[in-house]
């Protein structure tokens, strides 16, 4: 994905070449702009690759008297007041791009970290002190990985370009490859490598340069401007005010992630999330239009309800799909789509590198409704889910059962904290990441303005639609009369018919078993039944992508050639006798170890793309 790399230090390895290689391992893509600084004075180096025309396509940004310099990748969306404000004390125009993020600390000091809303990171050199901070937001969802290497510190929206420049970091660690194994991420500030960690959520650490301090012994500040607590400690609100209150706020929020002189893409599903963010759309948007990802075999249920969803709000609509060309590119597309986000996405996220290549020919800007169900109705994807123990090394096992406990000590913590600072930063960043190479993706249920106030909501006005039901009623009520993916239709989320939600209950847990979730049981059964193909009755209603099937199918040969190849035999982790005989009884059918292929295969692409990589 875009972002920053960089050198702080006067070490040996902060030159030019070394600052050019780190760049280009994250220049994933033509179309990115880019460009590098250094100043040997302050041993600072600096690059950057951004989307083009983006809010961060402006570096370096100084202050009108060269006395600090700001390097900023991700965005900022300030309210109407903030941008008039600043615009009267400014010394040069200042259109809406991260040079008001330099204003705002021109007027503020480090506050400005404070008055920040957005995902971003960002690093700014003050000559007049001679410090320079880093820092990233709120949620941590703009990562920054870091390392001390000799006398330097060195830091990159990638692993890889850090990987790039030191041979010694390209070791995995086995609490987070147990982590990964079990959750699908490395938890906390952890990362896959033993010696890289990522900045905390909410962080601004400041560096020394005047040549007094030795960065290599730790001695620079390493804060935090904001803690979950902060939002954690608000008093509830009463639910009368909420349900008043709530309309007026989202139509704000959209209105701001709605604002860009770049063509905007709302990606619509067919579920309540996406559809609230299009009940607040305004006349003024006129340049955003939506979409629909879908799959090979027909249009899903999210395509035929996001049209009627579109045509309903007057806005022009398109299906994406995938086709066979995704299936003879897999290969590719998974090794691309776990480099590019240093394993943070394993291989069966390749279809998100597809989709949203066909994204950006729609829009450069991508709109989302993703983590609307993990605040509004406390849904959960990230805990625990541990592969089979058969497939494993028994000495690596208990790196499993660690990460387990791990998991387990968050779920009893705040329930909302846990979706916006566990799972969407741990998560989700992995298919962030993806997304971010090929678009720019805005989201505006991180919205800070939106989370503090969900943080007053009480919880028992989360544990159901309700809420979200009434303010899409009180920004479009049309759109209520469209029944969801799940037949909900109407204010409070009544169904359109007994039979309707039956079938429609059915047909999901049915498509789900398809994808890759086939009790053992039932895959015996269907395999005495192949002959009937019973899946083609269900598969591409609900989902799009069928790994189950692929992996036994039209991947079956790259399956092969990746997990029995001796290089993989040789990884520490698995029972590989376990895993030869996985691998031969999902390819024959009568088994289902879809999850399990997928965890062996990532975790080997991790180690060949990333860890093996050639200096």
């Amino acid at each position: 994905m875009p972002g920053l790399v960089g050198i702080i230090g006067r070490g040996p390895i902060n030159n030019q070449i070394v600052l050019d290689r780190m760049l280009q391992s994250i220049r994933h893509e033509k179309f990115y702009s880019s460009g590098t600084f250094a100043d040997e004075l302050l041993g600072l180096s600096v690059g950057w690759a951004v989307h083009p025309r983006g809010f961060s396509d402006c570096m370096p940004i100084w202050n009108p008297t060269r006395t600090c310099v700001l390097f900023f990748h991700g965005e900022h969306h300030p309210d109407r007041e903030q941008v008039a404000r600043l615009a009267e004390f400014a010394d040069m125009p200042i259109g809406c791009d991260a040079r008001l993020v330099l204003r705002l600390y021109e007027q503020e000091g480090l506050r400005f970290l404070t008055r920040l809303n957005g995902c971003f990171q960002g690093v700014l050199a003050d000559l007049r002190c001679q410090q320079v901070f880093m820092f990233n937001d709120r949620l941590g969802m703009q990562r920054l990985y870091y390392a001390d290497v000799g006398s330097s510190f060195v830091f990159s929206s990638e692993a890889k370009a850090l990987l790039k420049i030191c041979g010694a970091l390209r070791r995995l660690d086995s609490r987070s490859v147990g982590e990964f194994l079990t959750c699908g991420c490395a938890l906390e500030n952890r990362t896959l490598f033993q010696e890289i960690s990522t900045l905390p959520a909410g962080s601004c650490w400041t560096f020394q340069v005047d040549g007094s301090s030795n960065l290599a012994d730790g001695s620079s500040k390493r804060a935090r401007y904001f803690e979950a607590v902060e939002w954690e400690q608000q008093s509830s609100l009463p639910a009368k005010e909420i349900y008043e209150a709530l309309p007026e706020l989202i139509r704000s929020v959209v209105a701001r992630h709605m604002s860009s002189g770049l063509p905007i893409g709302v990606s619509l599903s067919g579920g309540l999330d996406t559809r609230l963010i299009m009940a607040y759309l305004d006349d003024t948007n006129t340049g955003v239009s939506t979409y629909t990802f879908s799959g090979i075999t027909r249009e899903t249920y999210d395509v035929k309800i996001a049209r009627s969803v579109a045509a309903a709000c007057g806005r022009s609509h398109q299906v994406l799909s995938l086709n066979q060309e995704f299936l003879r590119n897999y290969p590719m597309l998974s090794a691309r789509t776990v480099y590019m986000s240093d394993g943070g996405l394993g291989a069966e996220g390749a279809y998100e590198l597809f989709f949203n290549q066909l994204a950006r020919q729609v829009a450069d800007i991508r709109v989302t409704g993703n983590y609307g169900s993990e605040v509004f109705r406390r849904v959960r994807q990230l805990g625990a889910f541990p592969p089979d123990r058969r497939m494993l090394n028994p000495d690596f096992a208990p790196q499993v059962d660690r990460a387990v406990a791990t998991i387990a000590e968050y779920d009893k913590g705040h329930d909302l904290s846990f979706g916006v600072f566990c799972q969407a930063p741990w998560f989700g960043y992995g298919r962030l990441s993806i997304e971010q190479s090929q678009v720019i993706v805005r989201n505006p249920f991180l919205d800070n303005e939106f989370l503090r106030y969900i943080y007053r909501v009480p919880l028992e006005l989360r544990n159901n639609s309700d809420l979200e039901l009434h303010t899409i009623h009180q920004g479009n009520g049309q759109l209520l009369e469209i029944p969801t993916d799940r037949a909900e239709r109407g204010r409070y989320g009544k169904m359109s018919s007994f039979l309707d939600h039956a079938w429609t209950w059915l047909i999901f847990k049915a498509d789900y078993c398809y994808k890759s979730g086939m009790p053992q049981w039932l895959e015996q059964i269907h395999y005495l039944m192949r002959p009937l193909t019973l899946e083609k009755l269900v598969m591409g209603l609900h989902r799009f992508h069928y790994y189950r099937v692929w992996f036994r199918q039209e991947l079956a040969s790259h399956v092969r050639d990746i997990l029995l190849d001796p290089a993989t035999r040789a990884r520490p982790y698995f029972n590989h006798a376990f895993i030869e005989q996985m691998v031969a009884r999902h390819i024959k059918g009568d088994r289902n170890y879809t999850d399990q292929i997928e965890r062996v295969l990532s975790l080997e692409l991790i180690h060949r793309l990333l860890v093996e990589m050639p200096d």
